[in-house]
């Protein structure tokens, strides 16, 4: 196993050890260094060359957002794992943080005693490494596949690709809803996405992101203000309405079901269990759309660890969807796409500029 080099940035004391007391028990890491403000990172980043930093948010000096603007100018600059307030200014900095790169981040317990919380942060900070090992491991791959002597581009932007169509797509009817699941990396690929959507699209668009409560609001606000399609949190007995893009509440389980008069569609937040260790769960949601739109939909899976989605897939493409995947090069983490496109399953392969366009082709505008 590679070993991964960590530099832990943060303003507190208590925070630095709790994070590099959790690395420390985590097999392959090796926390090199600690700074307790952005311009200290800066200046161990240069000398102690990290593969990855824990970065706080609100610091004084140079705040962590600072930090990921000056990382854009390096030539080889760590990925960057933020740790976040569970507060709305806190999570709308965090949603900021992950459209400007960010990896993903970890949610700052605000009570409890130490050994609770170093439990807590082990519990988020886990899977995130996880994440970031198969990342690693993918762009390992693709380096392999680049001809000697050319240097393979930063991993963001990446290079445009062809759109790949697997299946020949025999559906006549158009899309009248779309829906989409994505997870790690979501934020910085649904802010790039969902501004290219049409502005006629004329169908409901339902997003799955990963996220606890709060930080999903935040994510509706800030791709509100980017978007000529209004967006919003979705809200239980919310009609489906056109050109209105709903996120599912953090936290809570979002599905499509029947209105009172058997024609329309309303969207239901449930506090259903977690699917695939979701909640919300991209699965809950697909399955949903299978049942009420047959042969009338577009399923899109995105970049994300796991393999949330797949079932929900499988369902939508036999009740006749159009399903579309992220491509592996441009995913932050090419897990959630991956089980789908090797089932062969999906009709559309297409790299992250491109899958507005592609969803924008499923709908009669």
């Amino acid at each position: 196993m590679e070993t991964i080099k960590v530099l832990v940035v943060d303003d507190t004391i208590v925070y630095r050890k709790i994070v590099s007391d959790v690395l420390k028990q985590l097999p392959g890491i090796e926390v090199v260094g600690a700074a307790s403000n952005g311009k200290i990172a800066l200046s161990r980043i240069a000398s102690l060359k990290p593969d990855l930093i824990t970065l706080d948010i609100e610091m004084p000096e140079m705040t962590g957002i600072e930090v990921l603007e000056q990382l854009h100018a390096m030539a080889d600059p760590p990925v960057a794992v933020m740790l976040s307030t569970l507060t709305q200014k806190g999570s709308d900095m965090t949603i900021k943080a992950l459209e400007l790169g960010a990896f993903d981040f970890v949610p700052k317990p605000d009570a409890g005693k130490m050994a609770d919380n170093l439990i807590k942060v082990k519990e988020s900070l886990l899977p995130v490494i996880q994440g970031y090992r198969r990342k690693k491991e993918v762009t390992a791959k693709l380096r392999r596949r680049t001809p000697p002597g050319k240097v393979l581009p930063k991993p963001a932007p990446r290079p445009t690709a062809p759109v790949t169509r697997p299946r020949a797509m025999t559906r006549k009817s158009a899309s009248e809803i779309i829906a989409i699941g994505i997870s790690t990396g979501g934020p910085n690929a649904l802010a790039k996405m969902v501004p290219l959507l049409s502005p006629n699209l004329n169908v409901p668009v339902l997003i799955v992101q990963h996220m606890p409560p709060v930080f999903t609001a935040s994510l509706a606000k800030s791709l509100d203000a980017k978007s000529p399609l209004e967006v919003r949190e979705a809200v239980n007995g919310d009609p489906l309405v056109p050109n209105r893009v709903y996120i599912a509440p953090g936290g809570r389980q979002m599905k499509v079901v029947a209105g009172a008069d058997g024609k329309t569609r309303n969207i239901k937040i449930t506090d259903d269990p977690p699917e695939n260790s979701c909640k919300p769960s991209v699965d809950y949601l697909f399955r949903s759309i299978s049942e009420h739109y047959v042969a009338r939909a577009t399923g899109v899976i995105m970049t994300g660890m796991g393999s949330d989605g797949t079932k929900g897939a499988v369902l939508m493409k036999k009740n006749g969807s159009i399903i579309i995947a992220q491509n592996k090069e441009t995913c932050t983490v090419y897990g959630m796409p991956k089980e789908p496109i090797e089932r062969g399953i999906t009709d559309i392969i297409a790299p992250l500029d491109k899958i507005a366009e592609e969803i924008n082709k499923t709908v009669k505008q």
